[in-house]
């Protein structure tokens, strides 16, 4: 049986990393993650399916263990924006330092190991389309995508056998997942879903042949597209007002940048990745959605200007 061993486990793509592995029934898996309420929480479930361990990407004692035993990697640990921008140190610390930890141990330990990483497609920059071939516009306050982008010509310079995901915006539950609030309301989003993303690494470990040593656009295509305005309407009528809306609305840059990605096409047309919309993400947020109905109640007035203004 294969072992793969997942990062960032406990995030809302990482535990459908796990569902899906588990449904594969192929597969032995390690779950990492950092220990916090959110994280047990989440994995709870799979405890007894899985290896579940609690560390540290800079545990160089524990990743030189795991790299070890393990045929894949899905790498997905990282520090999400705003805190990756505003706490740019810990960005470096944890995202590169970690990830450079990992290829230490590939290298010493497992050189064969395929390596999959979560990159992202904010690294683009403002240009409203993007293909895997874009010449890239890091700005210099945006040290999530410059880390993103430090750490992809890393991991070409020194892994064997890699595949190198560009992750976009990603459709989650407010509750459990990073949503991104730090998007200019204009702008044009091709989004994936956590559920479809999930998916995605997973299906990646069947199709190494055709998708090693090169990087890809991994993105929901036309039915996970619209304008990031009426996106954030349709979640706040169903999730309502949170404090982190508000910081991100108040403090927060809008440096979350989004695009379209006509290459994006070529891989669902290997990895048949897509099954959700963004009608079926509403819907399903709605019925995850418990409760909060002052939070709902409070988001009202902000729905209402999000939808008269894009009418």
């Amino acid at each position: 049986m294969k072992k793969v061993l997942v990062t960032g486990a406990g995030g809302s793509i990482g535990i459908n990393v796990i569902k899906y592995l588990l449904s594969e029934g192929k597969y032995e898996i390690t779950a990492l993650d950092l220990r916090n309420k959110n994280s047990q929480k989440r994995l709870k479930r799979y405890r007894r399916r899985i290896n579940l361990i609690y560390g540290d990407m800079n545990d160089s004692v524990l990743i030189d263990a795991l790299v070890k035993d393990h045929d894949y990697i899905i790498h997905l640990a990282g520090v999400m924006p705003p805190i990756a921008d505003i706490k740019h140190n810990l960005s470096e610390m944890v995202d590169y330092k970690g990830t450079e930890n990992l290829i230490k141990a590939i290298n010493m330990f497992n050189p064969d190991v395929y390596f999959i990483y979560a990159s992202s497609t904010t690294i683009y920059g403002s240009v409203p389309v993007a293909n895997v071939d874009t010449k890239l516009k890091l700005t210099p306050l945006d040290y999530f995508s410059k880390t993103k982008f430090k750490i992809e010509k890393l991991i070409q310079a020194k892994v064997k056998n890699y595949v190198i995901m560009r992750i976009p915006f990603v459709l989650t539950n407010p509750e459990t997942g990073a949503f991104m609030y730090n998007v200019k309301l204009n702008s044009t989003v091709e989004a994936i879903t956590d559920n479809d993303a999930g998916y995605m690494f997973v299906n990646t470990l069947n199709h190494l042949n055709k998708l090693n040593k090169k990087i890809w656009n991994a993105t929901g295509g036309e039915m996970t597209t619209d304008t990031y305005r009426y996106i954030l309407a349709n979640v706040l009528k169903s999730y309502g007002l949170s404090f982190k809306y508000l910081l991100t609305l108040l403090f927060v840059d809008k440096n979350f940048y989004t695009h379209t990605y006509p290459d994006s096409e070529k891989l669902e047309n290997i990895l048949e990745f897509r099954s959700d919309s963004l009608s079926s993400y509403y819907m399903r947020l709605k019925r995850q959605v418990k409760g909060r109905k002052i939070a709902r109640f409070l988001a009202k007035p902000f729905v209402l200007v999000l939808n008269r203004k894009k009418k």
